[in-house]
């Protein structure tokens, strides 16, 4: 099964406070033993929402709101794409992961919808 891991957005990722290098190489470590144990299919960090943008759609019509957005909780500030064997392996995968943030931190996993879903 397929599985998205989000990182929720704090306060100190949505102004920009870069990691220090000490977490950056731990996340890199743990990057490392996913994609050596074939779980990480794909990854990345997120800007802050003060460079992104959000389209309300109504009916026919679309309405742009530029960033920030201020509910820090809703945000995602990164994310994996991993391959797993059930979600009790996604989540002994993340209790495994260092903290992401510099603060208390939120990590939801979400499966994806498969072909097979559909079938």
């Amino acid at each position: 099964m397929r599985v998205m891991i989000i990182v929720k957005a704090t306060k100190d990722s949505e102004a920009g406070v870069m990691p220090p290098a000490r977490l950056l190489q731990d996340m890199g470590a743990f990057n490392q033993q996913l994609i050596d144990a074939g779980v990480m299919q794909a990854g990345d960090g997120l800007k802050p929402s003060s460079a992104g943008a959000r389209v309300r759609f109504s009916g026919p019509g679309r309405e742009v709101s530029m960033g920030p957005f201020s509910d820090t909780t809703s945000l995602v500030a990164g994310y994996w794409i991993w391959r797993v064997d059930s979600l009790e392996d996604a989540i002994a995968w993340v209790k495994r992961c260092p903290n992401p943030m510099l603060t208390d931190s939120d990590i939801e996993i979400r499966p994806l919808y498969e072909m097979e879903d559909f079938a």
